[in-house]
């Protein structure tokens, strides 16, 4: 055991405040990371705030980590002291199950250990997030960061970014595909650059007018303002994809009127309850899917990764001082930031 600094949340009601804690030892087949940066995700206001119920105090954010490998356990081969390397979502999982041996540890059928906020499997400790200035972690669930990657823009790609490609490989998204991107937050504008990469014609679906500049300067091809309903009816039965990223409550159905037969859209926020209902109509008339898809696995995640420098995508951020982690809160909530805060940790004293 070792004495580790971070940011916290006591409940659901106080701020994030500095905190020092317990991090494990290696085991033989942990890394310990020195953390340089780590992104911020909409989900760590949720779990902060305990607004999907299963939070445990004291709460420490933080699954976009990037940083650099101070030491490693005795059957380590993956990784080696001063590799540059990152950890997403997970931290563990049973790893025996049908979905982990299928590479799809975040589907596991005994449930992923999350990077925070989740009991840890060898001793029952809660898991403590990137908030902090080190990680101990399983090789298996760490990443090789690429060269060429910036390595604070990188951040993102651990969870906003393999959030999007990860449905838009496993459906086959490819050249000449029409693609719809509902949103453009932090999600949205990763997810307008994948599918561009991928050879897609692009669409961005924003309620904004005033948005249209900026998602063809991500790439769209076109933009649709869905309150406009002449807009909307003119898509009609247009799309092979749309990737959902809206993380709040919307109505599905006139974006699923878009949807060609065998169209599919894709969730990738937690809306429910979905409110107003689907109409099953839209669906059975014309064999559409509606389908929702959770982050990546640990091989995917590095797979984008690499998707990422080989074709000069970088995910836009906005950086950030640890002390400012409660504002940024506040900010993303208003929808004030484009498109991703990443913390640089070199700003972290307690």
């Amino acid at each position: 055991m070792y004495t580790a600094i971070g940011y916290a949340a006591q409940s659901a009601t106080t701020p994030l405040a500095p905190v020092k804690f317990e991090r494990r030892s290696p085991r033989a087949d942990d890394v310990a990371i020195d953390i340089l940066y780590c992104g911020v995700c909409h989900s760590d206001i949720h779990q902060a705030r305990n607004e999907w119920g299963i939070a445990v105090y004291p709460l420490m954010p933080g699954h976009e980590i990037v940083g650099k490998v101070t030491a490693v356990g005795a059957n380590v081969t993956k990784h080696k002291i001063g590799d540059l390397v990152g950890v997403g979502c997970m931290v563990d999982s049973c790893r025996s199950c049908e979905a982990c041996q299928a590479d799809l540890e975040q589907y596991c059928l005994e449930g992923p250990t999350m990077t925070y906020a989740t009991p840890d499997r060898v001793d029952g400790s809660n898991t403590m997030g990137g908030y902090s200035d080190s990680i101990v972690v399983s090789e298996h669930f760490v990443v090789r960061i690429p060269e060429k990657l910036d390595l604070a823009s990188a951040a993102p790609i651990l969870c906003a970014g393999i959030t999007t490609y990860s449905p838009l490989k496993h459906y086959g998204v490819k050249a000449g595909d029409k693609v719809g991107i509902l949103g453009m937050g932090g999600l949205g504008h990763m997810g307008i650059k994948f599918a561009k990469a991928m050879g897609a014609e692009v669409t961005l679906f924003t309620r904004s007018a005033s948005k249209a500049e900026e998602g063809r300067r991500q790439g769209a091809d076109h933009v649709i303002v869905s309150t406009d309903a002449e807009q909307m009816k003119a898509a009609a039965g247009h799309f092979d994809f749309l990737l959902d990223t809206i993380p709040v409550q919307h109505d599905l159905n006139p974006y699923l009127d878009t949807l060609r037969f065998d169209g599919v859209h894709i969730l990738v926020g937690l809306i429910e309850p979905v409110d107003p209902p689907v109409h099953a109509g839209k669906l059975v008339m014309s064999r559409r899917v509606l389908a929702g898809s959770l982050i990546g696995g640990v091989a995917e995640t590095q797979e984008v990764l690499d998707f990422c420098a080989e074709h000069g995508i970088t995910c836009d951020i906005e950086m950030l001082d640890i002390h400012q982690i409660n504002e940024a809160f506040t900010r993303m909530i208003a929808g004030d930031v484009k498109y991703r805060f990443v913390i640089d940790m070199a700003t972290l004293k307690v």
